[in-house]
């Protein structure tokens, strides 16, 4: 069993920067790929970015691209998205997730594991 533990949301202006970071605990971090979704009010959950198991590649939704980077580290089991050039369309509730290889890397009913989530706020 894998927990998922997200913390760094908060509130911030349009044009500002957070930084979220995962902590793993149980199961082999190393094994995961590990991603990122949000979920704003009234709407379906949405892939943010995905990094695979060893860091060698990342991908990104249109949306953030060019603007979040996502990153890992295996030896502390933490996966982090770096947040730039935030804007109010990025409220939402952020949830860090993790699977297995096969399968679909950008749908959320693929991903097994998921954290509580951490609300970022985005006011213009």
């Amino acid at each position: 069993q894998v927990q998922l533990v997200e913390s760094g949301g908060g509130l911030v202006q349009a044009g500002g920067s957070l930084r979220l970071s995962c902590a793993a605990s149980g199961g082999t971090f190393s094994t995961y790929f590990m991603a990122w979704f949000r979920q704003a009010p009234g709407k379906e959950r949405e892939f943010v970015a995905v990094i695979t198991r060893s860091a060698g590649s990342a991908y990104y939704a249109n949306s953030v691209k060019g603007r979040f980077t996502i990153s890992r580290d295996n030896a502390k089991n933490t996966v982090d998205l770096q947040m730039n050039s935030l804007q109010p369309e990025d409220t939402a509730v952020y949830y860090c997730a993790s699977k297995s290889p096969g399968g679909s890397l950008y749908l959320a009913k693929e991903y097994v594991y998921w954290g509580q989530g951490t609300q970022v706020t985005v006011s213009s």
